[in-house]
């Protein structure tokens, strides 16, 4: 469980995906200072996908992903040197700053544009219709791991508004139009539809 409060930035150092229809892979991801007191076994969100640790090196941590996470995330298309967001995993008495963030990614969804006002940037991002259902104005959702609230909505894509500080500490400063992010829906709101409706 998580807040999707990003607690830094990553740099990916390996990543290799296994041969054959399962796509598995493993990546190895520089967390700096979020190694401390990490074990073998902790979970950590990579980009909103929750991951198991499997190896510790120094202040890298190294992560399998099975064929389900390549499928249903935009880990695989991350290469070497590329920048993710961390996020250790919630603990008795955290503070929650955000909101219930499972790191089970729902699907992927594209920058469609990046718009830069006064003192905001506004992110229209597109996602698959199925996801689109799950959405409503000012509702929370999860992007690339961040809590951030809804702004807009159409029938295939959201926006939301950022903050200076909300780009300068997480990816969403560095990605533009057309790059893929990480999308969670928010739970509550999933719960909500199946009583309501009786559908998932």
């Amino acid at each position: 469980m998580f807040a999707g409060i990003i607690q830094g930035l990553g740099k990916v150092e390996r990543l290799s995906v296994a041969k054959g229809n399962g796509k598995a892979a493993r990546m190895t991801v520089d967390l700096g200072r979020l190694s401390r007191g990490l074990k073998i076994g902790d979970s950590v969100s990579i980009n909103g996908a929750c991951l198991t640790v499997v190896g510790i090196k120094n202040s890298s941590a190294s992560f399998e992903m099975v064929g389900e996470t390549m499928k249903k995330t935009a880990l695989g298309s991350l290469t070497i040197g590329d920048k993710v967001n961390i996020e250790q995993s919630l603990r008795v008495g955290d503070t929650i700053d955000g909101h219930f963030v499972l790191g089970h990614v729902d699907g992927v969804g594209i920058i469609a544009e990046k718009l830069k006002q006064k003192n905001q940037t506004k992110l229209w991002i597109r996602i698959d219709k199925k996801l689109m259902k799950y959405v409503v104005p000012k509702g929370s959702i999860a992007i690339d791991g961040i809590s951030l609230t809804v702004v807009d909505v159409t029938k295939d894509k959201i926006s939301i508004a950022l903050i200076p500080h909300t780009l300068a500490a997480t990816t969403l400063g560095i990605k533009g139009k057309g790059d893929k992010v990480n999308v969670e829906m928010d739970l509550l709101g999933k719960y909500a539809r199946k009583v309501l409706t009786g559908k998932d």
